[in-house]
């Protein structure tokens, strides 16, 4: 049975914690997709050097474990433990969103990039304005998937006393000596940020197919 009692007595900290997850997981979708849309053009680049840079970014950060990135910022770099855990998902899940507009911008025809560029536009006016816009739309639905992965992967934060829900459901867990309940809501609170985070993508997909 759920003991309600463990909500309503600590409903404090289980709300700072679903605060700090928000405001770490809006922190580090923006960074994300801001980071992971440089790297994707790095990795297209008519320059050698960048195209080098990105590919190496994406195959290393791709293929380790997020919590040694955590534990980078955390342990090497000395960051608080919200800071690190925030930057380590932005710096992780950016490495996904990169592959995933590179994907993007492959499949818009390249006769438009040769058409910009043709036109006078230069190679970063031609992503930004003709090629990018495309390649996103055509992308959303892998995107809203990588958002939604972040958002869960953000309980790594309680890992490093980053403050977030689970490092909150842990200091509960330890008082009450009380699991399942404890945990039960935490997942509750992580469907409270998932579950509209996925309709708001599925709705911005279909008024795109409308288009």
């Amino acid at each position: 049975m759920i003991d309600f009692s463990i909500l309503a007595n600590h409903w404090d900290m289980y709300l700072e914690g679903f605060r700090n997850t928000l405001i770490a997981s809006l922190i580090a979708l923006v960074g994300s997709f801001i980071l992971g849309t440089i790297i994707a053009v790095f990795r297209i680049a008519p320059v050698r050097p960048l195209n080098w840079f990105g590919t190496a970014y994406v195959e290393f950060i791709r293929n380790i474990p997020l919590v040694l990135i955590v534990f980078f910022f955390f342990y090497g770099v000395k960051l608080g433990g919200f800071t690190a855990g925030t930057l380590g998902l932005m710096v992780y899940t950016a490495s996904f969103i990169a592959e995933a507009i590179r994907a993007g911008i492959q499949s818009v025809p390249k006769g438009q990039y040769e058409a910009a560029r043709s036109s006078g536009l230069s190679y970063v006016q031609t992503m930004r304005y003709i090629i990018l816009p495309q390649a996103i739309k055509i992308v959303i639905p892998p995107l809203g998937n990588q958002f939604i992965n972040l958002v869960k992967n953000s309980s790594i934060l309680g890992v490093i006393a980053g403050l977030d829900m689970m490092y909150y459901a842990d200091l509960i867990s330890s008082r009450t000596f009380v699991v399942f309940s404890v945990y039960i809501f935490v997942a509750l609170f992580y469907l409270a940020i998932t579950v509209p985070l996925s309709m708001a993508v599925n709705s911005i997909e279909r008024r795109l197919i409308k288009e």
